[in-house]
């Protein structure tokens, strides 16, 4: 009885805490969804105020925010960028980084065991240590364009990628590609029919956490693309105007734009996001 008393006080505890943590990390956002309605002078005097709906009221202002952020920072045009750099990047990501690491997993000798430490090694590298070398170098070989650009999301994001793919591989039985091979497959064959199948889960687990980060990211672009080729967070910053003034209803509104497609994409995809994570924790 007490051990019965003990499991479901330590269950409400628990659930407690989860919706804690839950409104800590939703509270932002909904003050940034909230705020892209209200005129720009009410977001600084009332931010957590919620926007009256009376059409009397001066603080709700209807989407004028959103047509205004839209056409300020040319938001389609910057919307395309960062689609087109996303989905090259991470797609590249995906291919180079579970080849390199079926091939890893399966080869081992010295070199394998050396790329593999060193993309192990370049995850606890900061950015900030090469960045400044980095955005010389890229403009030294003409990587400074929206297609150059995804060769080096590509060099950053394969550390991580590599490393959970290899832990998946880990536990894909050996006789599974031996069979293969066996009734004729080739190498090429016998990892876009076998292996890449079962990296799904783990496939999209890392897709979602790539697609987040080059999505998001403002530094990498700023330093090597700059203001020729504007990603979405880029544009975002030129609602900064002189003196320090900023349009913060434009900015709030187009932030919520910003957020609008990781989080559909999150959301769609999230059944398979702790079920990759433990797959790629089973071994190795």
């Amino acid at each position: 009885m007490n051990s019965t008393i003990k499991s479901t006080t330590s269950k409400k505890i628990i659930f407690i805490f989860l919706v804690i943590a839950a409104v800590y990390v939703l509270f932002p956002i909904i003050v940034v969804l909230m705020n892209s309605f209200k005129g720009k002078l009410f977001i600084s005097t009332e931010p957590f105020k919620l926007p009256s709906l009376d059409p009397d009221n001066l603080t709700f202002v209807g989407i004028s925010n959103y047509t205004d952020g839209v056409r300020k920072i040319k938001f389609f045009s910057a919307f395309g960028y960062s689609l087109w750099i996303t989905l090259a990047s991470v797609c590249g990501i995906l291919l180079i980084s579970s080849m390199l690491a079926w091939f890893i997993t399966r080869v081992k000798n010295k070199v394998t065991s050396i790329i593999y430490y060193s993309l192990v090694f370049s995850m606890i590298v900061p950015f900030q240590m090469v960045m400044f070398t980095m955005s010389k170098m890229a403009n030294i070989l003409h990587l400074d364009n929206p297609i150059g650009i995804i060769l080096i999301y590509i060099g950053f994001g394969c550390g991580m990628s590599t490393f959970m793919f290899a832990g998946f591989i880990k536990s894909i039985p050996l006789s599974l590609e031996e069979a293969a091979m066996i009734d004729g497959a080739t190498p090429p064959q016998t990892f876009f029919q076998i292996i890449v199948p079962m990296l799904k889960s783990t496939a999209i687990t890392i897709g979602i956490l790539e697609i987040m980060w080059v999505w998001n990211d403002y530094l990498l672009p700023y330093l090597t693309i700059g203001t020729d080729y504007k990603t979405i967070p880029i544009a975002i910053q030129y609602l900064r105007g002189g003196y320090g003034s900023v349009d913060m209803g434009a900015m709030m509104a187009m932030l919520v734009l910003a957020m609008l497609p990781v989080i559909i994409f999150y959301l769609s995809c999230q059944k398979y996001i702790i079920r990759g994570v433990l797959a790629g924790a089973v071994k190795g």
